[in-house]
């Protein structure tokens, strides 16, 4: 019998059950779905009985603290939680969940011995009580957006305490919860605990069911770009000898957008025509950007070519693909300006924090709601501006590489509201250690 944090009405019980079932039609399929997205990531087709919670014979000991990073986005945030919480507590022994092949490769990095990783089960009732009755954790941190019904019915059943780290909720995917509200609210009002990022998550996240919400702040400000990658990036850049204009973590249909535009624009823009560097969100369209890039007549040089150093015959190229993982801070440090991907199609818009830290001035398009506070402040600290559509965005980063002085103002002003907003790590491990049992 579960332990609810209220009443459960028939409604919502129903709203599970059919969600149950539905999630156990499509289980059969999602072996070949797997398959499928393993051709370009091959991650997705290791392990893949993790997926049902189908593990080894041999049980672990209990008292793992379980962390869920879906995604790549996700993990690194994770990764200044984790640090602070290994010092507050080195008996510590991380179970690490994932989603995706980006978030799995990123998370072997956080590993340490004794620690475990594995794919986070699908939503069905059987899978995710295997998988918490194998590990038996001692408590749960779920990350940023993170919440599964059939999880977290079965985490309460089992009294084991789930928080919601670094969590975060716009308007618009209230209004979608809202439409499932039967089935998410019950879900929500589960949640121990909820260390929301701004104000406006927590209030958005509280309309939505959720208890126990405090403000922390966001753990993104608190990564710190990997210095080797920014002077690396940036003695590139000073090799070069031309600006450079980067287009960062693109998602589809950008970069057909930004090469429209480029052509039209970038050729009088300066004396020096400046390089464009283009960072696809994700690993598998690579080949499908470089593509677009030489159908559009213009001279390719791909990251993946070259290890240290690009070869002298790169300089002389139109565009640069940053065809590589992991290293984002290279390319912020190679940059002069960003345009801000996910921002100029509907898609909500990437994190724009980590341009910060590396001093890069970043130019966002109309949709940011995925990042909306860290947007609009950073626009009030002008280490962004705002325009409508990729073309204006073009057009204010130019007007940028042409002004040095302004160009060194947006840079300076970057770095400083970066720094202005560090500390959630901290706030949230205090709330964190709380909650789990003594050493």
């Amino acid at each position: 019998m579960e332990r609810r944090a209220g009443h459960v009405s028939w409604r919502e019980r129903a709203a599970r059950r059919a969600y149950s079932a539905l999630l156990g039609l499509l289980m059969p399929l999602m072996p070949l779905r797997l398959w499928w997205r393993g051709r370009h990531e091959p991650l997705y087709r290791e392990a893949i009985g993790e997926r049902y919670g189908l593990y080894g014979a041999d049980a672990p000991s209990a008292g793992w603290l379980w962390l869920h990073a879906v995604s790549l986005g996700e993990t690194r945030a994770a990764t200044a939680l984790i640090e602070q919480l290994r010092a507050a507590r080195p008996d510590l022994r991380l179970l690490l969940s994932h989603t995706t092949a980006t978030g799995r490769e990123a998370g072997r990095a956080l590993l340490r011995a004794g620690d475990c990783q594995v794919w986070l089960p699908y939503d069905t009732p059987g899978s995710v009580r295997r998988f918490l009755a194998h590990f038996r954790p001692a408590l749960g941190v779920l990350m940023e957006t993170e919440i599964w019904p059939n999880l977290l019915a079965e985490a309460q059943a089992r009294g084991l305490p789930v928080v919601l780290a670094n969590a975060r909720l716009s308007e618009k995917s209230l209004r979608k919860g809202e439409r499932l509200a039967a089935l998410l609210r019950p879900a929500a009002a589960r949640l121990t605990l909820v260390l929301a990022q701004t104000e406006a998550d927590a209030l958005r996240l509280s309309r939505a069911g959720a208890p126990a919400v405090s403000v922390c702040g966001n753990l993104k400000f608190d990564l710190a770009p990997d210095a080797a990658l920014v002077e690396r990036g940036r003695a590139w850049r000073a090799a070069l000898g031309r600006p450079v204009l980067l287009l960062a973590v693109s998602r589809e249909g950008e970069e057909a957008m930004l090469l429209a535009a480029w052509q039209a624009q970038a050729a009088g823009a300066s004396e020096a025509r400046p390089l464009l560097l283009i960072v696809p969100r994700h690993p598998q369209r690579f080949d499908e950007v470089a593509a677009l890039v030489a159908s559009a007549g213009l001279v390719l040089a791909r990251r993946s070519a070259w290890d240290d150093a690009p070869p002298r015959d790169a300089s002389g190229a139109d565009v640069w693909l940053g065809d590589s993982m992991r290293e984002m801070a290279l390319y912020y440090g190679l940059a002069d300006v960003a345009l801000l991907g996910g921002s100029y199609a509907p898609l909500g818009g990437q994190n724009l924090i980590e341009a910060a830290g590396c001093g890069c001035p970043v130019v966002m398009g109309p949709h940011t709601y995925n990042f909306a506070d860290a947007a609009e402040l950073a626009a009030a600290a002008g280490a962004a501006r705002r325009v409508a559509d990729m073309a204006a965005g073009l057009a204010a980063a130019l007007a940028l590489l042409d002004d040095p002085a302004a160009l060194g103002r947006a840079a300076a002003a970057s770095r400083a509201f970066a720094a202005a907003h560090r500390g959630a790590a901290a706030t949230m491990v205090a709330r964190i250690v709380a909650l789990l049992p003594p050493p």
